[in-house]
């Protein structure tokens, strides 16, 4: 789950991969294995992400998908990290479908 946040934010500021690993200093490829949930993000890079985009590291690891030993809470604060995911694809396919929606001619 926190690798579709972190896609998420980048694509809701408007970045291509490389752009945003050049500002991050990493490779575009380990950005694509992030991205892509083949790697975990460590916390130095979730905290360049905090930096980059001014959003509280406490805010990217509520995307945190698996936490050792869960408790009761758990289920919830699953339930809530998906629900806004979900609601961050929903404007991104808004902003895609609007940008490819031809313009009228008056």
């Amino acid at each position: 789950m926190i690798n579709e946040a972190l896609r998420l934010i980048r694509v809701f500021h408007d970045l291509k991969q490389f752009e945003l690993a050049d500002r991050l200093n990493v490779s575009k490829s380990h950005l694509s294995e992030i991205e892509s949930g083949s790697k975990t993000p460590s916390l130095d890079l979730i905290e360049k992400y905090s930096l980059e985009f001014r959003i509280p590291v406490s805010a990217i690891i509520f995307f945190a998908e698996e936490i050792p030993n869960a408790k009761r809470g758990e289920k919830a604060r699953t339930k809530v990290a998906s629900t806004v995911l979900d609601l961050l694809s929903f404007i991104e396919r808004k902003a895609d479908a609007k940008a490819v929606s031809p313009v009228s001619i008056q």
